[in-house]
């Protein structure tokens, strides 16, 4: 299995982090893939991902919840920084909250459109955070639309038309610990997508799956996710770590 979206450099991991990995590796989670959020996170992503080579891979990128009027160009400029000195799978996670902040939707935008930029320039998918902002982001992203513009839409929580209309613009569904919520209705039409367009996340420390909604989620929990598809897909296990698991290299670049 792949966790493509976990914060293993959290701070609710400072006490266990190791273990916690160790968990999950035992699990048979071979990948993580680790998502940037800002300029206070950025090399402790960085210090982690050395010492797991082939285990853990950064992305690099602004968190929308990040885009602040006094600092965002700033930010924007380190994430800059960074691409240039060194290869990263993904540039993310990019995109748009409104849950948190509407007052900040225009530099938002701005900002999720440079890195949009950047990430067509250098051959590199994108992982989008959508938040209460599936109508804005699709219409910066038919705005951008590209042949090399591709990625994840991570902790995909829309209904079966904003899952279509995303698979439409050449991307996949990141479906984390929300599947097993009884109220997260994207059980109810799951199966309709085709399994290649989905991989699993946990997006660890949050939203962790049921039994354990409420309390720290881990990337070993990413197991709970794919039982969950074997239940909605009618199909075994290992048919859904192997989908899902070559749909996750196959995106980010890398050979198994």
């Amino acid at each position: 299995m792949i966790d493509t979206h976990t914060h293993l450099y959290s701070d609710q991991f400072d006490d266990d982090r190791h273990e916690m990995i160790q968990h999950a590796l035992d699990k048979g989670v071979e990948k993580f893939f680790l998502p940037a959020i800002d300029s206070e996170t950025h090399e402790k992503m960085l210090l982690l991902e050395a010492e797991y080579p082939d285990k853990v891979f950064s992305m690099m990128g602004l968190h929308p919840c990040s885009v602040q009027q006094d600092s965002w160009q700033n930010e924007l400029q380190l994430v800059k920084n960074y691409l240039d000195q060194r290869d990263f799978v993904a540039i993310g996670e990019i995109g748009i909250d409104l849950y948190w902040d509407k007052s900040t939707l225009d530099i938002q935008i701005k900002a999720f459109e440079q890195q949009i930029d950047w990430a067509i320039e250098r051959d590199l998918p994108i992982v989008i955070h959508t938040r209460e902002s599936f109508e804005e982001t699709f219409e910066v992203l038919e705005r951008k639309k590209h042949p090399k513009l591709r990625g994840i839409f991570h902790c995909f929580s829309g209904n079966l038309e904003q899952a279509n209309h995303a698979i439409d613009l050449n991307f996949i569904l990141g479906i984390g610990g929300v599947v097993t919520f009884k109220n997260g209705k994207i059980d109810q039409f799951l199966n309709e997508i085709p399994l290649d367009k989905i991989v699993l996340e946990t997006d660890s420390p949050y939203l962790a799956p049921v039994p354990f909604r409420g309390k720290r989620n881990e990337s070993a929990y990413v197991e709970l996710v794919a039982g969950k598809l074997v239940d909605i897909y009618k199909t075994d296990f290992n048919e859904i770590d192997r989908i899902t698991t070559e749909n996750a290299l196959r995106l980010f670049g890398l050979n198994q």
